[in-house]
């Protein structure tokens, strides 16, 4: 890493989780049809979120009461982020203490997930799938060994590099500011090593020239192994509203990463956050926002192509005071504080809009098999690629049975 590790550092506490003051507890629970609610809890149902103990929350409270409203609303699992930017893997082990203990006072109410049918069992008995990933490849502190005992621990995907330059090769900021070296010898080795174990390569936060040399990496080495961007808007959805800035934001990205993703049979994810939309932030996202993301990258990639994800927190009220405090250390020319300060500090749980997305994505023709799939079944179709190193097919071959064998299940047992 060639840039001082409290830059890096900083960078946890405002760029890696992009949310809302008080998300989790103020965001607008968006109307929906009973329809559209039932279909949400009779569907696996898969989001992301990030937010890390200290800055995200503090109290056991805050995880506990987040993931009991999304049980109820239906949302099955959370891919959530333990570490990102330079943390360590001391940070690693604090992270992970620290969400242990919190989940340990309701214990039957959660699965760490090591395969698609720990997923499924979560869906349908009720319970909160928890699916662990770390934004960097820091944590390995230049040993590849340890890639093994992050499997063993039930990480499930891998960031290279987090915004900003590292061994790896360079983030989404660092390309901003044109310093993208592409991927790096190290970084190649990173990614075979994430191959051996079945760790899912994820590419969101990384500059366009490493991206793209790693999925040539992928492409040659490991033709037919699935990569994805977890929380990635598209920079072309928002490039001629009549307020964008001239660059947009250094996080989203181009088409032509999200199309390289169907060659690999990946997936991409927009993430529902306020302040990577470019001149158009809202008080409240909405669902028909919500909905443009989701249509934008069928339309591009396929309905086999895309899946869901928020970056949601339970609390960034010091993160967002903190990056307001220190702008001068965010050098995307003013982007975010900008867009903090027009308000576009918030991001939507999925339990909370997803509902209201279901009825406005109905409106433009979707199907139920569209939506399951974009909703958690493409995602299970990777993961059970990647994870357990399954041949290309195997899920789509399956996949009928499977949701008829869900059903009579959840017919003979009931749900939820």
């Amino acid at each position: 890493m060639r840039k001082t590790s409290l830059i890096a550092s900083c960078f946890v506490l405002v760029s890696m989780f992009s949310a809302s003051c008080f998300a989790a507890a103020n965001a607008k629970v968006w109307p929906a049809s009973d329809k559209a609610k039932q279909f949400v809890k009779d569907t696996i149902v898969i989001g992301m979120l990030a937010s890390p103990y200290g800055t995200g929350w503090t109290k056991n409270e805050q995880p506990l009461a987040y993931y009991k409203e999304a049980r109820a609303a239906g949302i099955t699992g959370h891919e959530l982020t333990l570490t990102a930017a330079s943390m360590n893997w001391d940070h690693l082990m604090q992270q992970h203490k620290a969400y242990r203990e919190a989940f340990a006072e309701e214990p039957e109410n959660y699965i760490f997930v090591r395969s698609i049918r720990d997923i499924e069992a979560a869906h349908l008995r009720g319970k909160t799938a928890i699916i662990w990933n770390s934004q960097t490849a820091t944590i390995l502190e230049e040993d590849l060994s340890r890639m093994a005992a992050l499997k063993e621990m039930g990480i499930t995907s891998m960031i290279l590099a987090y915004n900003d330059r590292f061994r790896t090769g360079s983030g989404s900021l660092a390309a901003f500011n044109g310093m993208d070296d592409g991927l790096t010898n190290w970084g190649r080795a990173v990614i075979d090593e994430m191959v051996k174990y079945g760790i899912l390569l994820d590419l969101s936060h990384t500059g366009k020239q490493t991206a793209m040399d790693a999925m040539d990496h992928m492409d040659k080495h490991h033709p037919g192994v699935p990569y994805v961007f977890t929380h990635s808007l598209p920079a072309g959805l928002y490039k001629d509203e009549p307020k964008a800035t001239p660059r947009g934001c250094y996080r989203n990205i181009t088409d032509e990463e999200a199309l390289r993703v169907v060659k690999s049979g990946g997936y991409v994810s927009p993430t529902f956050t306020e302040w990577m939309m470019d001149g158009i932030w809202p008080d409240d996202l909405t669902p028909k926002q919500a909905a443009d993301m989701i249509d934008y990258y069928v339309k591009l990639l396929g309905e086999d192509y895309v899946g869901l994800a928020t970056d949601d927190m339970y609390d960034v009220s010091l993160v967002v005071e903190f990056a307001k405090k220190n702008a001068a250390m965010y050098n995307d020319g003013g982007y975010m504080i900008n867009a903090f300060n027009k308000g576009a500090d918030g991001s939507a749980p999925l339990a909370r809009i997803l509902a209201a997305v279901t009825d406005e994505l109905w409106k433009r023709g979707y199907t139920n098999e569209q939506l399951a799939k974009i909703y958690g079944g493409n995602k299970m179709r990777v993961f059970q690629q990647v994870w357990e190193q399954a041949p290309k097919g195997k899920w789509d071959a399956e996949y009928e049975e499977r949701i008829k064998l869900r059903k009579e299940l959840m017919e003979k047992y009931g749900t939820r």
